[in-house]
């Protein structure tokens, strides 16, 4: 890691958050993410392991999945809550088929706090949303730009100008996509 750490530091949490695209024989996409908290340290629980949760024991182990298609439509979607603090957390998983009938574009993330945030959902889902999404978009990638043709007289990609590299103007695109770039003039 580039940063210096400081000096003294006592570890307190870890957050782990592994996401996995897989391509189906049927055409469609399975999008999984997986998010797990643990403390360092042991901590008191109002329901678990008579009043307390061991250090190292995950405090939240939970996943949800999402089947997509290549236009990144969602099809359907599971959460699971393996660990959570209190039991009744796991009663929101079902809300999270709220997701079928929903597109990975812009305006996802707005639509899914809608959806999910407050006691709609499980903050920690939510969260676990923009990972996913960014996920499938990144799974699918070069299956879309093959359908896609991006060759000279088609249509702008999606991808284009959503950062830096993306820019009509950046060196990259005018590399190698000469046909969408914009050259300053």
């Amino acid at each position: 890691m580039p940063l210096s750490p400081a000096a003294n530091r006592i570890p307190q949490h870890t957050r782990t958050v592994i996401c996995k695209g897989y391509r189906r024989e049927d055409g469609l996409w399975d999008i999984e993410g997986h998010l797990v908290d643990v403390k360092d340290h042991d901590i008191i629980s109002k329901e678990r392991n008579d009043g307390k949760i061991p250090a190292g024991e995950a405090i939240h182990d939970m996943a949800l999945r999402i089947t997509i298609d290549l236009e990144l439509n969602i099809v359907d979607a599971e959460a699971s809550m393996d660990f959570t603090p209190f039991q009744y957390c796991k009663g929101i998983s079902e809300a999270y088929k709220k997701l079928i009938g929903l597109q990975i574009k812009p305006g996802f993330t707005k639509q899914t706090k809608i959806l999910f945030s407050g006691d709609n959902g499980c903050t920690h889902l939510l969260e676990l949303l923009g990972p996913i999404a960014t996920s499938a978009y990144q799974a699918t990638y070069q299956e879309r730009e093959k359908e896609d043709n991006w060759t000279a007289g088609n249509k702008l990609p999606d991808v284009m100008n959503t950062c830096h590299s993306w820019s009509q103007q950046s060196p990259v695109v005018q590399k190698h996509w000469p046909h969408f770039a914009k050259f300053d003039e």
